[in-house]
């Protein structure tokens, strides 16, 4: 017998559709529960005391939804509060930072690779640290870039506004010749045409999420938890306007997803 339960994802706003279209494509037999916390986007200048009580109220109430896991569809939730959130539930939880240097990692041949990420992401060194205990020899040049979660909440993807902004983040990465870039933050894949553009083809785009979802995928199987074939549903939830995620959605997924529902936790 398949587990039927959900798998909960949430990221604090838009951007975990990016993770979302994974989860379709790798594990389509799965139900998943999508909470966006639009009320409180971008999480990248928030301290990290609050980020943990936004996770802490998040994975309540996916619990309550019976999700058999979380997918943390956030790299700022990923860097900071994933730690303390396992220590307090059973569920399993996977983050984007380990599988997302992994790839990396695999990908770089000069050993220098780039991480564009939220001020938060940065700031608690996940990456470094992580990709120093997967092989030292590799260096991460890591830059902030504020402006660019906003940019996408906007649906401001390709406008003379976000090149701007991605030229300037993206300088010091081209200066300091990485040859992979990881893209740090789940909102950012929406923008890989301009990277690309910017860095250059040769230069590698590393999305965390591909890798994020086979390691769910893989947990699951080995917890005996994957769900049969078929029947597969989708629930999305938001903390902010369910109109405006809707009218996002239309944008940036590939495919027709239900009408968000407001929640406040």
């Amino acid at each position: 017998m398949g587990d039927k339960r959900p798998v909960g994802l949430f990221d604090s706003g838009i951007g975990g559709l990016t993770v979302f279209e994974r989860v379709t494509s790798i594990l389509p037999d799965e139900s998943v529960v999508y909470f966006g916390d639009t009320a409180n986007v971008p999480y990248g200048g928030r301290p990290v005391e609050e980020l943990v009580r936004f996770g802490d109220r998040i994975i309540r109430f996916l619990l309550q939804k019976s999700v058999k896991c979380v997918i943390f569809a956030c790299n700022t939730s990923s860097s900071v509060s994933i730690g303390f959130l396992r220590e307090k539930y059973a569920v399993p939880m996977v983050g984007l930072v380990e599988p997302g240097v992994r790839m990396a990692a695999a990908a770089t041949r000069n050993k220098r690779v780039g991480l564009l990420a939220t001020e938060a992401t940065v700031k608690s060194g996940s990456y470094p640290r992580a990709m120093a205990g997967l092989d030292p020899e590799i260096t991460v040049f890591s830059q902030a870039a504020p402006l660019l979660v906003p940019l996408v909440e906007a649906g401001k993807t390709d406008t003379p506004e976000a090149e701007a902004a991605l030229t300037e983040y993206l300088e010091p990465l081209k200066k300091a010749g990485v040859d992979t870039l990881i893209l740090g933050c789940t909102h950012y894949p929406f923008f890989t045409p301009l990277i690309s553009r910017i860095l250059g083809a040769e230069v590698v785009l590393v999305d965390p999420a591909v890798a994020t979802v086979e390691e769910a995928r893989r947990i699951l199987a080995e917890e005996g938890m994957l769900a049969n074939p078929g029947g597969a549903r989708y629930e999305f939830y938001v903390s902010g306007d369910p109109g405006e995620f809707d009218r996002l959605a239309v944008l940036f997924s590939c495919r027709r997803l239900p009408p968000a529902e407001k929640v406040e936790l």
